[in-house]
């Protein structure tokens, strides 16, 4: 019996590659090609470069991040932010830190950052 060397991911065969480049040009996002053919999302990064297929740019327009913020003060999470703006939560978080916006733990509390003094 043939065995896989661990750590080792599956390949795509031919056709799967030709669908995965048609849905990204399409408007698919990496996370979205990554689940929709299980592997990781930096998989489905190499498959596009491999193949000279241009990637769209990353993370959030100035517009974008203001929506963020909007949405992330009405009470919304930053994985469903990300979810409504096609980014990753880490992503959300990054801007909102940069744009310094207070930011809660997963139970809605203030979080508390490394070094703060309560």
């Amino acid at each position: 019996m043939k065995r896989d060397r661990p750590g080792r991911a599956q390949q795509l065969g031919t056709e799967h590659v030709e669908q995965l480049i048609a849905d990204y040009r399409s408007g698919a996002t990496v996370y979205e090609l990554g689940d929709r053919f299980g592997i990781e999302r930096r998989t489905v990064s190499n498959i596009l470069h491999r193949h000279g297929v241009p990637m769209r740019r990353r993370g959030l327009a100035p517009d974008q991040v203001d929506d963020a913020i909007h949405l992330y003060n009405l009470g919304w999470s930053l994985a469903r932010v990300g979810d409504h703006l096609g980014v990753n939560h880490t992503t959300v978080l990054k801007k909102l830190r940069e744009r310094g916006i207070p930011t809660r733990d997963t139970h809605g509390r203030p979080r508390v950052e490394a070094g703060d003094l309560r």
